[in-house]
């Protein structure tokens, strides 16, 4: 940072500028007295600010400050800076206490794809101070519209092979326009006691859906999708932005994502220097010329450039393929949460004033996240995972049957049981057991009792989400094959719902174990509430179709386990082989 753009000289340790505030017990970030301030840059060419903004047009209030006591508030954007206390009235820092760790996230990544960044109390602030580093661009209505703090969460992670920044000119295809080299799906339970980091091969064969995508003129201009074609080009290739990789991911795996997340080489070398480096395990001797990488067998410290070329070998790794690099990937992850989780990197406000300068500049981010508030939202509720339970594996693929020399994979039959999983919430790790187990012997339950004739089942079948006709279709499947005649289409539900549900009445549970079982409906679906009328003024249950619906008499019962595949978690030490 230099003393005009971020408040500091050139002279002077970040660390220095977090004093201790004793009526909160927090630091803070204290600007230096040592020049005048100047006003704090407005937001940088190309950042898109639009709906998801979440601070646009608002002045935050500033903080309470404390009788006698220099403690600066909140810095407005656009706005000049507050006058710096007298160097005699600046606050010192105990030697020996730490700051409280409150956990403060920043996930991004370049190959690599994405980073966990805990910061100590008041962090927040600063990474506010450092928001004119982060690019955004629009989410073009690929999103969900945003992350929400009650509900499950899915980030889309894509590292990016464009060349750009400095020293990365010579790796690979220095023409690159930056297509999706690297991509990771994250998803975070509900309860946030699990996550599942889900890679996507880059070679994978998918059908790219048409994109609309918001031009600089502010108009918008559908890019055409492409069929069978390798996923990696559902970015850059065309002019494809972001929001194309998230229709595709939508596409592929039936999970919408809430944000995006990109990044180039540059987070790779900056994140590892910043925390002095991480520990990695070698099966065996490495030298790969490609990559640059050379690197003895055993346990080898790796940082910046060797950092880079780490994640970015495969000739050297397992099959020599895009696969095996992926593995290598998913280690080297592993690896850098447990340095950034620990704790001589959570208490070291230097490292955590330089992780925040290189995640901010090397992140582009979806137009829902242009806003530190809701950066910080998202990092208090990732900050709540226990890396023991964060699962890394990948999207189950073949090689190419259509292929003599194998240079493309598709889709292995297990793959939808794995998109199914995490579509609903479902758990690849052994957390919360007793938990899970009651609350699917309380599934169960519901199931269990008389069920009535279907000929008595009343039911009224709105559409909540589902496609439309589906109401009317089920409707017709229901009377003229299961014998539920006493059946009615109301029309479109009040709200979409992302799960099918059943809501009935305490003397109507015989009748929703009925349809329960015709419609293969989990235990989870049947909701307990009131009876309405129908249309005849006879009290009925509401069946409300979901997203979740994918046609009459196809089931609906939600797995309850992950299916069996390959993976690991961010607490073990790996090997690369």
């Amino acid at each position: 940072m230099d003393a005009q753009g971020r408040g500091r000289a050139d002279n002077i340790d970040p660390a220095d500028q977090w004093v201790l505030n004793p009526d909160t017990g927090e630091y803070e970030l204290r600007l230096t007295p040592s020049a005048p301030q100047s006003a704090v840059p407005g937001p940088r060419r190309g950042a898109s600010r639009g709906k998801g903004d979440a601070t646009a047009g608002k002045r935050s209030a500033p903080p309470r400050q404390a009788p006698g006591r220099d403690v600066p508030g909140p810095r407005r954007r656009g706005a000049p800076a507050p006058e710096e206390p007298a160097a005699g009235r600046r606050g010192r820092r105990p030697a020996k206490k730490k700051p409280k760790a409150k956990k403060v996230l920043l996930w991004t990544g370049g190959a690599m794809a994405f980073v966990l960044v805990a910061g100590a109390g008041g962090a927040y602030l600063y990474i506010k101070h450092l928001n004119d580093n982060i690019t955004a661009v629009s989410d073009d209505g690929a999103s969900t519209g945003g992350f929400q703090k009650d509900k499950a969460i899915n980030i889309l992670l894509i590292g990016t092979d464009k060349r750009t920044g400095a020293g990365n000119e010579g790796y690979g295809d220095s023409g690159s326009v930056g297509h999706a080299d690297t991509t990771i799906l994250l998803h975070v339970s509900k309860d946030r006691s699990n996550a599942t980091a889900l890679s996507i091969p880059r070679d994978l064969i998918v059908d790219v859906p048409d994109c609309p995508t918001e031009q600089e003129d502010g108009t918008t201009k559908v890019i055409p999708g492409d069929s069978g074609v390798r996923f990696n080009t559902s970015l850059g290739q065309d002019d494809r932005t972001p929001s194309c990789t998230m229709r595709t991911v939508t596409e592929l795996t039936g999970v919408k994502p809430d944000n995006f997340m990109v990044a180039d080489f540059n987070a790779v070398k900056t994140l590892t220097t910043a925390v002095d480096g991480v520990e990695v395990c070698l099966g065996k001797d490495i030298d790969d010329a490609d990559s640059h990488l050379k690197l003895k067998k055993g346990m080898q410290h790796i940082s910046g450039e060797n950092a880079l070329a780490f994640v970015r070998t495969r000739h050297s790794v397992g099959f020599g393929g895009d696969l095996s690099r992926i593995a290598l990937q998913q280690q080297f992850l592993s690896a850098l949460m447990r340095k950034l989780k620990s704790n001589d990197t959570l208490t070291d406000p230097t490292k955590m004033i330089k992780l925040a300068e290189a995640g901010t500049k090397a992140l582009t981010v979806d137009s829902q996240l242009d806003s530190i508030s809701k950066l910080k939202d998202l990092g208090l509720e990732l900050g709540k995972l226990n890396v023991k339970n964060l699962t890394f594996t990948t999207v189950p693929v073949i090689d190419n049957p259509a292929e003599k020399v194998k240079v493309t994979v598709v889709l292995k039959a297990t793959a939808p049981a794995v998109f199914s999983a995490i579509k609903n919430d479902v758990s690849f790790t052994e957390v919360e057991k007793k938990k899970k187990q009651q609350k699917k012997d309380a599934d169960a339950a519901k199931l269990k009792g008389t069920k009535a004739d279907a000929s008595e089942v009343r039911v009224r079948i709105l559409n909540g989400g589902a496609e439309p006709g589906s109401a009317q279709e089920t409707l017709q499947w229901l009377q003229n094959d299961e014998g539920v005649l006493k059946s009615e289409n109301a029309g479109n539900a009040p709200d979409n719902l992302a799960r099918t549900t059943l809501e009935y009445a305490p003397d109507q549970a015989d009748q929703a174990r009925r349809l329960a079982d015709i419609m293969g409906l989990s235990g989870s679906a049947l909701k307990p509430g009131e009876s309405v009328r129908n249309s005849q003024g006879l009290p009925a249950m509401t069946l409300t179709l979901g997203k979740d619906f994918e046609g009459a008499g196809v089931p609906l019962t939600a797995p309850t386990t992950a299916p069996d595949v390959d993976k690991t978690t961010a607490d073990k030490v790996e090997c690369a082989k």
